[in-house]
């Protein structure tokens, strides 16, 4: 089958997305054929803000559910597929909304979240970001690692500190990931992972999600397809074919004084970083160009069955292991 056919039969499951949530999004999400996306609710927020963020999010899915369903388990995503609807699979990017409850991770599972990063990028009461000296998990940071892996969700380590990643590994009883990150064999920056990192995950089981957010890839903001897959590849023949997907980090639709929130402690506090102008790669600037990086990965000499693998059934299967359902 050609490239196309091959994308609209597989499962997409795009491993972030942190866009602005509305119907042109959604319909864009349709365009690309994605299957199921882990759609961050919360960053900065606390308990309060997190759940109001789920209420809206909530409401939207309603209001759209002609195009898009909610995702709690691999049996939705594959309802989902069926369907040709997307399902929306509830995400954290800190684990700051637990505030120092160990009881809200069962309570936020209830509400849809199955997958949380531990940090974002800074100290919290689990463990370090990488922006900050890493201190390694916490007392608690490990209650919270056992507790996820008791209600069934994922620990994600994508912006979380070498150290604290490490013990998160080591901890957890259950499959962890690096959700979307990029290799610092291809360029050198805080938020790329090392060779030596991207084994370690590979090794205790864990899952490694390939982004494409331009100013961590080698070409920056003058990259194609072609760097992302470059990307791709470099993890793949790290991690071999069963331990990678896709976890694009899209931020489609939003404006600078969202970047300005993400890059600010707390989303106030000091500057951690600068990313400087965003401009997606070439080729698959928008999620409706989904297709173009199957095909991308085809041309590439990525096989059939690989290329599966990597666009969802390999987080298909991980997620599962992780959720038990």
């Amino acid at each position: 089958m050609d490239s196309r056919e091959l994308h609209d039969d597989a499962i997409v499951i795009d491993g972030l997305v942190i866009a602005k949530w509305d119907r042109d999004l959604f319909e864009d999400m349709r365009k690309g054929g994605i299957t199921t996306a882990n759609c961050t609710v919360s960053v900065w927020e606390g308990f309060q803000n997190t759940v109001n963020n789920i209420v809206e999010m909530n409401n939207l899915i309603e209001a759209n559910s002609d195009i898009i369903t909610k995702v709690r388990t691999t049996a939705d995503i594959r309802r989902a597929k069926q369907e040709g609807k997307t399902g929306v699979m509830m995400g954290f990017q800190n684990a700051h909304a637990y505030e120092d409850q160990l009881g809200y991770v069962q309570v936020f599972k209830d509400l849809g979240v199955g997958v949380v990063q531990m940090c974002y990028n800074t100290q919290n009461l689990v463990g370090t970001g990488c922006y900050e000296r890493d201190g390694g998990l916490s007392g608690f940071g490990h209650e919270i690692v056992a507790e996820m892996n008791r209600v069934g969700v994922m620990c994600d380590l994508s912006h979380v500190g070498a150290k604290t990643s490490e013990e998160v590994i080591l901890a957890s009883k259950k499959p962890v990931c690096y959700s979307h990150c990029l290799p610092s064999g291809l360029k050198d920056h805080p938020r790329n992972k090392s060779d030596q990192e991207l084994k370690f995950i590979a090794d205790h089981g864990g899952f490694v999600g390939v982004t494409m957010f331009a100013p961590f890839l080698k070409n920056g903001i003058h990259s194609t397809i072609e760097d992302y897959v470059e990307a791709i590849a470099y993890i793949f023949n790290l991690v071999g074919e069963d331990q990678i997907g896709i976890g694009t980090d899209f931020t489609q639709g939003h404006g600078q004084p969202f970047f300005e929130w993400l890059t600010h402690d707390k989303g106030y506090a000091r500057r951690l970083t600068n990313f400087g102008e965003i401009i997606n790669p070439e080729g698959i600037r928008t999620l409706g160009e989904f297709p173009n990086l199957t095909d991308a990965l085809l041309r590439h000499g990525f096989t059939e069955t690989q290329v599966r693998k990597i666009m969802g059934e390999n987080w298909l299967r991980v997620l599962g292991d992780v959720w038990g359902e």
